[in-house]
């Protein structure tokens, strides 16, 4: 017997996950490796973002910039980074959230000011981006891209103060959203987070001297980092040598807003966020899953990679045997090649393969984290079918999604989202399933051990900062995706 039989994924079937936001980082050490530094940070960050990437360094005289399109490894090799020497880097990964994916969005941004060069890395969106742009064109300012990052920059570049760091707390004050933002200024690092606290962001020492700050804790544990912690919301970090100084720039809201999703998906599940474990967050999710949709069942299997600790916590608090079902391709990534027509038709994508011998005969529970535009669950369904499986109940470790995010994550449009038409037993019967069960907002909540603090405003529509929905006509004139 064939031990693998191929699935009928669509190459898009990414876009039935929630997509990263971007990914930061900023490095300030005593020697001139920060080149190497950011690039291994930045490589531990790619899974938030695989559409371009960029490190712009400083020597405290001028400021060189590498960017482009493409994977961390596609983008930089020894000869790209051997130009870049300082003290002192930024670097950005980018996934087109506000903004189309081309060149002149690619960030770092470096913008010439009466100040010197400036460098900008940014991640998360700014609700009143439109709005701060009509201004700064108004003010003749020349825009040059589609990103509310270039808007950041060119208001910094423009604001009061007599350090950036002065300049930084003068305008954020003027920003609607999550930002988690790092400057590049001669021989300084300047980085910032959100009153809202939306996106992650921390800090850790090298143990060579100085510091690095980053998206996720595992960038900064992949660097030998000690002393790690999070940036707080609302504050602003000075990094220049081996100094770190902090500064509260903003009182955090009083109505915190971290993004749910880090823990179901988004970041690495060595990541440690609000003080808790990503791995064992998912692992709660499960556990909480399978209380509230119990099912007769033989085998629990998840949907590689991010629900995999679900499924562990799922079996775990069922005593239902978990074992994988699934084989996924990891290299497939993100290819220049495109299908044939033939293969798109057919929607082979060399994803994912099964393992019939752990599905067939058997009544399976097949765990995911998420189902927002229904059209990979489907065919991942009829493949475990296909195996020979008897059943497929499929669960899932969050909320049915029927809002779209204005904060940062692609989520599509209210006419994309499959929760935001069907109720759950259409979108069963639309995937196949033999059942359906989503985790509710409060067990959601109970598994996370929070009552509060968080955004899920793409379960609930209610959202922590107030939008418009006017937004979502941008959101679709920037090819369907929000920053």
């Amino acid at each position: 017997m064939d031990r693998e039989r191929s699935v009928n994924v669509d190459p898009s079937s990414d876009l039935d996950h929630p997509h990263e936001e971007c990914g930061v980082i900023a490095v300030s050490s005593t020697t001139d490796d920060v080149a190497r530094l950011s690039f291994f940070g930045l490589y531990a960050l790619q899974h938030r973002g695989q559409e371009a990437a960029g490190i712009a360094v400083s020597d405290g005289r001028a400021v060189r910039v590498h960017k482009d399109q493409g994977l961390v490894s596609q983008v930089f090799d020894a000869g790209t980074l051997d130009p870049l020497v300082g003290k002192q880097a930024i670097g950005h990964t980018r996934y087109s959230t506000t903004g189309s994916n081309s060149d002149r969005n690619v960030q770092p941004y470096v913008v010439e000011t009466m100040y010197g060069p400036l460098g900008v890395a940014h991640n998360g969106n700014l609700v009143n981006a439109d709005q701060l742009r009509s201004k700064l064109l108004e003010r003749g300012a020349g825009l040059q891209s589609s990103s509310d990052s270039e808007v950041l920059a060119l208001m910094l570049a423009a604001a009061e103060g007599e350090t950036w760091e002065e300049r930084l707390a003068s305008v954020m004050g003027s920003w609607e959203g999550a930002f988690c933002l790092a400057l590049l200024a001669g021989t300084k690092i300047i980085v910032a987070r959100d009153p809202w606290g939306f996106r992650p962001l921390s800090i850790g020492q090298l143990p060579s001297g100085g510091h690095v700050v980053a998206s996720e804790t595992g960038a900064l544990r992949t660097l030998n980092c000690e002393s790690i912690s999070e940036v707080e919301p609302g504050e602003i970090i000075v990094l220049q040598g081996n100094i770190a100084r902090r500064m509260q720039a903003m009182a955090p809201k009083s109505q915190q807003a971290r993004c749910t999703f880090e823990h179901i998906y988004f970041s690495r599940p060595d990541a440690v966020w609000d003080g808790l474990s990503i791995h064992q967050a998912r692992q709660n999710l499960g556990e909480e899953l399978a209380r509230q949709h119990p099912v007769e069942a033989d085998v629990v299997v998840p949907v590689p990679d991010s629900s995999m600790p679900a499924a562990i916590g799922y079996a775990r608090a069922s005593g239902i045997e978990y074992n994988e079902g699934f084989v996924k391709n990891r290299y497939i990534g993100r290819t220049f090649i495109e299908p044939t027509d033939e293969l798109r038709r057919q929607g082979v994508a060399l994803k994912f393969n099964t393992l019939p011998e752990n599905l067939a005969g058997k009544r399976v529970i097949m765990v995911d984290d998420s189902i927002v535009r229904g059209t990979t669950s489907g065919p991942l369904v009829r493949l475990v079918r296909e195996a020979g499986a008897a059943e497929v109940h499929v669960r899932v470790t969050c909320p049915p999604i029927a809002h779209p995010c204005f904060f940062g994550v692609d989520m599509g449009t209210y006419d994309q989202l499959i929760a935001h038409q069907l109720g759950v037993p259409e979108i069963a019967a639309h995937i196949g399933a033999d059942s359906l069960g989503f985790l509710s907002v409060d067990a959601m909540m109970k598994a996370l051990g929070r009552d509060e603090g968080y955004c899920n405003a793409c379960f609930t529509g209610s959202y922590p900062v107030p939008v418009q929905l006017s937004m979502l006509s941008s959101k679709q004139r920037f090819d369907g995706v929000l920053a």
